[in-house]
């Protein structure tokens, strides 16, 4: 069911009404109490722009500048890297002289072999099975789980299966390092065992199990045709984002191992400075695959990701360079710097897309359960819309927040947007906060529309509420939410309502003098709402025509006949004159068919035909059963009636009794019977002698 948007005079109206009432209640009482001397006149809360607020805005903006340069500069601090060129000139020497360190080293590692026990042979014996069993047997187990699903599959959604096997493909690759993990985890906290390689051993098993996670991820996503990705591009990329995994996770375990063995700091600040740049290096042939990476993004029918696509596709090269010499800073020590960048670059750009995305999903779910709807269902197709409407302020209000948070730039802007610019008694207006109460307000509005639309489809049908009784309360729900939403909006605003009584005299003023016909169609659509002398459904008479009641809204009524004429009659117009109400307590409508016969028919026979043709016109309603009057003997025929009952919602009186006419006409014609005409006989009478006229004398 469709409700009227109200207008911005009506809006304007109910609103101040409802804050006058309000503030009537509320602050009467505190009102008497510090009420003056009636001697002394009230004084009217003052209502002015702020002075110097192109002053106040230069200042705040000029303070906010040097906010914002004193916290860039400690972004241009380089970190130090922690090694020199004697760390350099002493790894040289180590390397030189490694081969000679080498019986050195194995004899080493026999002696920490030997320190291993039987705790530390069980677990490197569990260790080398499972990365067996990673290799080699992760298949079969596979095989066997999707033979013992097979059923499943059976009963599932053919859409959701896909997903539901790529999960579990996921969760078997990292089970195993997982479960070892767990092993390594009870070990450790039950057993004081604590050889100096123990504890890489759980960091490496950790690393496992998100490599392992990691990579079924991009090989389910990018190779499986899950999602709408060309097969070539994903192919290509996984196969070069599995090499980038690989080697920094690679690099990730050369580290931990090089601290597990206590080298020096600077020693490792140096290896940590070289595999950063290596890392960054690998990453740069990720970046450089421009067809791929912008085949595999979605292709979502909306301006703006259109809009950001073009963007990402036209500088595609110059961005990642600027990526990869990021990538560079960091590795020389600027880390906040990057830190930055690449929130405010490629945060702001994932988010986004991941937005877009979540809305074009929801999008679509959205249109595949309307789909499933027929056209004629309005409160399918009104909860829709609703939904829909809701879903796009959510999105572009989420984008905005995201968006300005990760650039860090809510604050400022709130700040360089809370100058003054109206002040109305003790409040104080901004910018800021009135386009707050502008969210707020719309934000109820949208919530408004999508409760309604919600009562309409599922819970008025489910409980039997008549289509006018549900209109009346969407109606009153309506202005209730606009009311609450503007008083919320002004709660944030912070104004006191005491002022708006200043607002509410001049309308009363108003209405006394020039408005008295709006405030009679007001008062009179109070009236035909909350009376429900008239509701939406209903089928009244306008004139001489039977129209349908689309809209009572607090101005006028709009009614539509069933050739699709269009009636907007004011409301204080309608409920001053007769109101013809056919569907008021019941649809069902007697109509009269007159049929008259020659004197030769035998009215039983009449009567038998006149109730066969209504007998069978399925238009008719099979309540309450058809009947012949015989209303009178005419001057040429014997006069009949056939009285048949419509539903006047679904049958038009017109038509009905055009096919009643069609079957009477074919069923007297065949029974022999004369539907006569009005005759006038002429006698002229013969022997009759004019006189003839005299003539003249001579």
């Amino acid at each position: 069911m469709h409700l009227p948007r109200p207008t911005a005079r009506q809006f304007l109206v109910t609103t101040l009404a409802v804050i006058a009432l309000w503030a009537a209640i509320h602050l009467g009482p505190l009102g008497a109490q510090e009420a003056k001397p009636q001697t002394e006149p009230l004084e009217t809360p003052p209502i002015s722009f702020a002075e110097d607020m192109e002053e106040v805005m230069r200042q705040e903006a000029a303070r906010v500048g040097k906010e914002f340069q004193k916290e860039a500069r400690p972004l241009f601090k380089r970190t130090p890297l922690g090694f020199d060129l004697d760390t350099i000139d002493r790894v040289r020497e180590e390397a030189l002289a490694l081969p000679l360190r080498i019986p050195t080293l194995v004899e080493h590692v026999v002696r920490q072999s030997r320190l291993l026990g039987l705790v530390g042979s069980l677990i490197m014996l569990a260790f080398l099975v499972a990365v067996f069993y990673s290799l080699f047997g992760q298949r079969k187990v596979l095989e066997r789980i999707e033979r013992a699903l097979e059923p499943l599959r059976k009963r599932m959604p053919g859409g959701v299966y896909p997903y539901f096997f790529s999960v579990l493909r996921i969760v078997v690759a990292s089970l195993i390092p997982l479960l070892l993990f767990g092993v390594f985890s009870l070990i450790h906290a039950f057993s004081s065992y604590r050889a100096p390689w123990f504890w890489p051993t759980g960091q490496l098993l950790k690393l496992w199990a998100v490599g392992a996670l990691l990579l079924r991820l991009l090989r389910e996503s990018l190779t499986r045709d899950i999602f709408p990705i060309p097969s070539a591009y994903g192919r290509s990329i996984f196969r070069i984002s599995r090499i980038v995994v690989l080697y920094i996770l690679g690099s990730v375990a050369v580290f931990w191992a090089a601290e597990a063995f206590q080298l020096p700091k600077d020693f490792l600040s140096l290896l940590k400075f070289l595999l950063s740049l290596s890392i960054a290096c690998v990453l740069l042939l990720l970046l450089l695959k421009k067809k791929s990476i912008l085949g595999i993004l979605p292709e979502l029918p909306y301006a703006s990701y259109q809009a950001f696509h073009r963007g990402l596709e036209r500088y595609y090269f110059p961005i990642m360079f600027l990526t990869f010499l990021t990538g560079l800073l960091w590795c020389v020590g600027y880390q906040r710097l990057c830190i930055v960048l690449w929130t405010k670059t490629w945060a702001v750009a994932g988010a986004f897309l991941g937005i877009m995305v979540v809305y074009h999903v929801l999008q679509g779910l959205l249109q595949k359960w309307i789909a499933r709807k027929t056209v004629a269902d309005e409160a399918a197709q009104f909860l829709c819309s609703a939904v829909h409407s809701l879903l796009l302020y959510l999105t572009i209000t989420v984008i905005l927040v995201v968006t300005l948070d990760l650039l860090g730039l809510i604050g400022p802007i709130q700040r360089v947007m809370s100058f003054p610019i109206l002040k109305v008694a003790s409040t104080t207006l901004s910018l800021w906060v009135v386009l707050k109460a502008a969210f707020i307000l719309l934000a109820f509005v949208f919530i408004s529309r999508f409760l309604r639309a919600w009562l309409d489809y599922k819970i008025y049908p489910s409980i039997g509420v008549d289509e006018g009784l549900a209109y009346a309360i969407n109606t009153v729900l309506s202005y209730m939410m606009l009311a609450v939403g503007l008083l919320f909006s002004l709660r944030a605003v912070g104004l006191d309502l005491r002022v708006l009584m200043v607002f509410a005299g001049a309308l009363g003023i108003g209405i006394g003098l020039g408005l008295q016909s709006l405030f009679a169609n007001l008062a009179a659509g109070f009236g035909l709402v909350f009376g429900r002398l008239v509701r939406k459904g209903d089928w009244i008479k306008v004139g001489d025509a039977i129209a349908n009641v689309v809209e009572v809204s607090l101005r006028s009524t709009k009614m539509r006949t069933r050739d699709n004429i269009e009636y907007l009659i004011p409301n204080a117009d309608l409920t001053s004159n007769t109101i013809i109400n056919y569907t008021h307590s019941d649809p069902l409508v007697r109509i009269h068919i007159p049929v008259g016969v020659s004197y030769k028919s035998r009215p039983q026979e009449v009567q038998k035909i006149l109730l066969d043709a209504a007998a069978h016109n399925t238009s008719l309603s099979d309540l309450k059963q058809p009947e012949v009057w015989f209303v009178r003997y005419g001057e040429s025929s014997m006069d009949f009636e056939l009285l048949v009952w419509i539903d006047i919602r679904k049958t038009s009186e017109n038509r009905v009794r055009s096919e009643l006419y069609y079957a009477i006409f074919d069923a007297l014609e065949k029974a022999g019977i004369e539907i006569p005409f009005p005759q006038r006989d002429l006698h002229v009478r013969s022997g009759l002698v004019w006189p003839e006229k005299a003539s003249p004398s001579s």
